[in-house]
């Protein structure tokens, strides 16, 4: 069965990779703006699905993998930056709190089978000079809440519950679950 994962993420690539499953890349391309009076949850599930099957709707006989993840700061949803004053205003509205990061994973094919991971993320309080600093830096500009937990950013969390996969863009327990559950051989299953 091929597997193709509906994205350009170079991290959720690593993850597979990682894995040891043999997959292709195919980025879906789509709207990604919250619907009015859409939940977090609700917002990651439907990208992922979509995204999974817009790809799966173009390639007849394979397994898609979509994701989406977001920030969530209160009742806000973080998504990625419009530009670096946008990237600055949310790591501040993140210094010193908890915030939420939610995860949706989807795989579509013969099935279509989804799951939303909320993962909780702590930051310390950071300084104005460390988020300007942290921002011309580049890093926090294509991310989710303005961060990368797994580059320089790491620096600002203090503690993480639930999955540290998930904030890096894809929940590898929940994925590896969907695909065992879509069909899909996986590398140490005997065939």
């Amino acid at each position: 069965m091929r597997l193709i994962l509906a994205s350009n993420s170079p991290r959720r690539r690593g993850f597979l990779q990682q894995l040891g499953l043999s997959f292709e890349v195919q980025a879906a391309d789509l709207d990604e703006s919250v619907r009015s009076g859409e939940v977090p949850t609700a917002y990651v599930e439907r990208l992922a699905r979509e995204k999974a099957q817009a790809v799966a709707g173009k390639a007849p006989g394979a397994l898609v993998l979509g994701a989406d993840t977001t920030v969530v700061a209160g009742e806000a949803i973080l998504g990625k930056p419009v530009d670096a004053s946008d990237a600055e205003r949310m790591l501040a509205s993140l210094s010193g709190r908890e915030h939420d990061v939610f995860t949706g994973v989807a795989v579509a094919g013969p099935v279509v089978l989804s799951q939303v991971v909320r993962t909780r993320v702590r930051f310390r309080a950071v300084s104005a000079q460390e988020i300007a600093w942290y921002v011309r830096t580049g890093e926090p500009l294509d991310k989710a809440g303005a961060y990368a937990i797994q580059g320089i950013a790491g620096a600002f969390v203090t503690a993480i519950e639930g999955s540290p996969s998930s904030v890096v863009g894809l929940p590898l327990a929940e994925t590896v679950e969907l695909l065992r559950r879509a069909g899909y051989p996986l590398p140490w299953e005997a065939r």
